[in-house]
């Protein structure tokens, strides 16, 4: 069995992921003294280090057969300060040292869109070629500008032979995958070099084209919720001259991909609720303004946001036919990121969200690593 250290844990989204594949954890550190009570309630108290990453004693997980986490987004967020590497809150570097301290077969880090900024072009690409040569390490005193020139010179000149990865990085929407929201993601995986594995990212398998065949063209999607409210479904304004050309590309056989799973198909799986726990209550006061108009409930969840300080974002409001609006509870919530529902989400409704907001969906790594878990073992 596959062994994994689990580096800027938050809520556990990527670690539930890769435990369905049959990842054993051998340690969780996170800071988030919340997002700690998270995972200890899913885990258990003994895997969980509340602790700065700087901090953690990585021989405690030197077993590791794999590193994976999420490190700090704040400073290439498309919503932060884009500082960047200047952004003290940047923990690439620590993510760099794990895998020099501890070697494993494998990593898996999960950052947000704006990564990929033309602003920070050069500075991610600083990011990959440490990644591939970890054990390159940056001097005293030597800038980050000429530890890259050094780590450019070895990768063009090719005849590194010391610890390296093969890193490779794509940027993901998890609804082409089948979670219920529209959430782009940047997932940098790297493969020692010395295992000899080939990898590649899969092939989506799902597709906003066929759920808008079973919406328009078969009807299956209105079908299934027993819809037949023109009203409702003429509401998404859809482009009639797009239908008709998806109609004439397809004809009788839909696109081979599934549809975009949508709000209201996860929310109305059956569930056991009990509206006197905290997760389940209504939170009153969501509103739309210019840029935040809520989650269609037709469609795909907009991405589900954690804010700043903990307050989420306008975004995480359902809108339904009659475009009224109200926040996802953080039940709701957690099916949207495709945690199980009995999983536990501690804190306050704010930074519950917050968690939710800042987690991998849960059942995006089985569909993106299965092929990869395989491999190593």
């Amino acid at each position: 069995m596959l062994k994994s250290l689990e580096i800027f844990s938050g809520a556990g989204g990527l670690a539930t992921g890769l435990q369905n594949l049959g990842v054993e954890h051998l340690a969780f550190v996170e800071w988030n003294k919340d997002a700690c009570k998270t995972l200890r309630e899913n885990y258990g108290n003994d895997l969980v280090h509340e602790m700065d990453i700087r901090d953690f004693d990585l021989k405690i997980a030197k077993a590791a057969d794999i590193i994976a986490g999420g490190p700090p987004c704040q400073p290439f967020s498309l919503g932060g300060k884009h500082k960047g590497n200047m952004d003290e809150r940047d923990m690439f570097p620590q993510a760099v040292h794990s895998i020099r301290s501890i070697q494993p077969k494998a990593f898996v880090f999960e950052n947000v869109k704006g990564l990929l900024r033309e602003s920070f072009a050069t500075y991610f690409n600083y990011i990959i070629l440490q990644l591939t040569y970890p054990t390159l390490s940056q001097k005293p005193k030597e800038t980050w500008q000429n530890h890259l020139k050094r780590l450019e010179d070895v990768h063009t000149k090719g005849t590194y032979g010391d610890l390296k990865y093969n890193v490779i990085y794509r940027l993901i929407n998890a609804a082409d995958y089948g979670v219920p929201q529209c959430r782009e993601r940047v997932f940098i995986v790297g493969i020692r070099n010395d295992l000899y594995i080939s990898w590649s990212f899969p092939s989506p398998t799902h597709s906003e084209e066929s759920l808008l065949y079973s919406k328009y063209v078969t009807g299956s999607y209105w079908q299934q919720f027993n819809i037949t409210d023109k009203k409702i479904i003429l509401n998404e304004g859809i482009d009639a001259h797009r239908i008709e050309k998806l109609a004439s590309k397809y004809g009788l056989f839909p696109p081979t991909e599934l549809p975009w799973q949508t709000v209201r198909q996860t929310l109305s799986r059956p569930a056991n609720i009990d509206h006197s726990k905290p997760e389940h209550q209504q939170r009153a006061g969501a509103r739309t303004y210019p840029g935040h108009t809520g989650s269609y409930i037709d469609l795909p969840a907009k991405t589900l946001k954690a804010g700043d300080h903990g307050v989420p974002g306008g975004e995480n409001m359902l809108r339904d036919v009659d475009n009224s609006v109200r926040y996802f509870t953080v039940f709701e919530a957690k099916r949207l990121q495709t945690f199980p529902d009995n999983y536990s989400i501690k804190g306050s409704w704010s930074e519950a969200m917050r968690q939710i907001g800042n987690a991998v969906p849960a059942a995006l790594p089985t569909q993106l690593f299965f092929d990869l878990i395989r491999k190593l073992c």
